[in-house]
């Protein structure tokens, strides 16, 4: 056996090589904050679905088994876990495990619990947003601890105490990695930023009414949506319709060094989503000096230029608002360093 110490990391993806920045970008962000703060701690990734081939590599130097899922139900999602499963075995009996973190309470969470209680090892499971909410079977088929349970952000954590009757012990937010942002500021020449992919949750349509509002005050307003989806093509036609295709540029996905820079040159960070834990993209825009105006409130204390609104109105009054202000605040602010996130990770296998 390897004596060298290692954690395990269950994901239903990872990116496929270092050029897949989309992919994911908290979880490539905290594994490489995670390898950093600890350079001898061994991590091996684990991938149910994404990518979708089955393979063995290297991502950053750090060993990363694809068991090519690819998303599919019943009999295939079972022999997977079957798959996963011996892969754990196999890793147990080579390394010196200290224990299992799965990225979402949902299968990943099922197969390193069960494996886990074993084992005997150590084993936390990451509620990363959507797997908060009402109609999640695992918490039936799990039963899980408090515990085991790290939450990403206050609202998680009461969304999980509200569905399932259950208070995660720990509330670990996503961190960001400063390094990444360009140096100096430059000319804010995007008024308003959103960032995320083109799904009803994320209710851009809202994102339009907005703008609609704003030209009402500001002719030449600029905004920009980066992001792909099958809401793509509904968007564009609220775009023609609303007259707004020249305050409106709706980009597609686009890798994530460069939805950092874009951020640098906005003054607000929108983000009109229903639902969502604590997206990293808040912490990456309030570190980039935008105002950042949301729908929610991800911590319960209060996180300088973010704006939680409760409605539409209150949205397009808080814009309003900021716009008016006579010198507006673009001064980066750093809530949760990464290397943070990665010390508070590390703290519940000691």
């Amino acid at each position: 056996m390897n004596e060298r110490k290692t954690l395990v990391i269950l994901s239903p993806g990872f990116p496929e090589n270092e050029a897949d920045t989309t992919c994911m970008p908290f979880s490539q962000v905290f594994v490489r904050g995670l390898k950093q703060s600890y350079p001898q701690l061994n991590i091996v990734i684990v991938a149910f679905e994404y990518p979708f081939k089955k393979s063995s590599y290297s991502w950053e130097g750090i060993p990363v088994i694809a068991l090519g899922g690819k998303n599919r139900s019943r009999l295939y999602r079972w022999a997977n876990w079957t798959r996963v499963w011996k892969t754990l075995t196999r890793l147990n009996k080579q390394y010196q495990v200290i224990g299992l973190l799965s990225f979402w309470f949902d299968e990943c969470a099922f197969v390193g619990h069960h494996f886990a209680r074993r084992h005997r090892l150590k084993h936390f499971s990451w509620m990363l947003g959507q797997d908060a909410r009402p109609g999640n079977r695992y918490f039936r088929w799990i039963r899980p601890q408090s515990g085991s349970l790290i939450a990403l952000s206050d609202f998680v954590a009461q969304q999980v105490l509200d569905n399932y009757g259950i208070l995660p012990a720990n509330t670990i937010t996503t961190g960001i990695d400063v390094s990444l942002f360009k140096p100096g500021a430059g000319q804010r020449d995007i008024d308003i930023l959103g960032a995320g992919s083109l799904i009803p949750l994320k209710q851009y349509d809202v994102f339009i009414d907005v703008v609609k509002f704003m030209k009402e005050f500001i002719p030449d307003i600029n905004t920009v949506i980066c992001g792909k989806g099958p809401e793509k093509e509904r968007l564009q036609t609220l775009i023609r319709q609303n007259r707004l295709e020249g305050n409106i540029t709706l980009r597609d996905e686009v890798p994530h060094a460069e939805v950092l820079s874009l951020m640098q040159r906005s003054k607000v960070f929108l983000h009109t989503s229903s639902y969502e834990g604590f997206a990293a993209v808040f912490q990456e825009a309030l570190y980039a000096g935008a105002q950042v105006v949301s729908f929610v409130k991800p911590m319960a204390g209060r996180i300088e230029h973010l704006h939680p609104v409760s409605d539409l109105v209150e949205m397009c009054h808080k814009l309003l608002d900021i716009f008016d202000a006579a010198e507006p605040d673009h001064e980066p602010v750093l809530a949760y360093p990464i290397q943070k996130t990665a010390s508070s990770i590390m703290q519940l296998y000691a």
